[in-house]
């Protein structure tokens, strides 16, 4: 399917779930020449950052994807070609309706959309974008908003250990133990991704409505349930609009508006 029928292809299909991808990059570093170890700037780059390897995984989807430089034709040690990579995250992004990453905003897509660029690629179809770091700042008052710590704070799990930059050390210089690792690491860092945004999704004010795709009126805009409780009614100028809670995410709505018949005198 080319570029053209997958944009077709999410302006017209609707009546289905959303298609949600959860991501997590990790990236190699800039390899420079520099006078100093203190706040210095490069005086050459040796190699730019590049996308080491990527996990994702399509949301209430089992299976976890990842893609590491190691699994493309060509590789050698200490290789930073991601172009090959890069075609592989294109492919992924295509199909998403939603793309849901911790610091995805500031560093996750900015990052991918560097590569992408420089390796050649256009513009995927438009997505939208939800950040859990954002949504944990926003709504909460976590004593730390790093994944990890949200995880053991939320009870939902931890990030793979791992000793930390030995580890892309190791990877950089082709030692496929410490790319075993990586992937590893990449891995659980989506699982646990996934975990922390399930357990916060029904706080998210601003989530993004999917019965946009559903064409239900009477479905929880958030998780897509029909589990949903009416609670009261809000009275607006226009009328009156039922209010529901999920009984699944735990998120809030209203339903279509209802005019009265003294509205309609007055």
């Amino acid at each position: 399917m080319n570029e053209t029928e997958i944009a077709v292809q999410k302006d017209v299909l609707r009546g289905r779930k959303p298609r949600t991808l959860l991501l997590d990059i990790e990236t190699f570093p800039v390899n420079s020449y520099n006078w100093g170890i203190y706040e210095q700037n490069a005086i050459q780059v040796i190699d730019n950052t590049s996308i080491a390897c990527i996990g994702m995984k399509w949301l209430d989807e089992k299976k976890v994807h990842v893609f590491a430089l190691p699994d493309y034709k060509g590789y050698k040690p200490k290789s930073r070609d991601d172009k090959a990579l890069c075609g592989t995250i294109h492919e992924f992004l295509e199909q998403a309706d939603y793309i849901i990453a911790h610091n995805l905003d500031k560093f996750d897509i900015k990052k991918i959309n560097y590569r992408l660029i420089v390796n050649g690629y256009k513009p995927v179809s438009p997505y939208k974008q939800i950040d859990t770091l954002k949504v944990a700042r926003k709504y909460f008052g976590f004593d730390s908003n790093k994944l990890d710590d949200l995880g053991r704070q939320l009870g939902v799990g931890r990030k793979t250990k791992h000793s930390g930059f030995e580890m892309w050390k190791g990877c950089m210089e082709g030692d496929m133990k410490a790319w075993a690792k990586m992937i590893a690491y990449n891995r659980q860092d989506v699982i646990l991704l996934e975990k922390v945004y399930l357990k916060m999704r029904g706080w998210n004010t601003t989530h993004p409505n999917g019965t946009f795709f559903t064409r239900r009126s009477i479905q929880c805009k958030t998780c897509l349930s029909t589990n949903l409780y009416k609670q009261g009614k809000d009275r607006i100028r226009a009328g009156w609009r039922q209010k529901y809670q999920c009984l699944d995410c735990g998120a809030w709505m209203r339903g279509d508006l209802e005019k009265q018949k003294d509205d309609l005198l007055t």
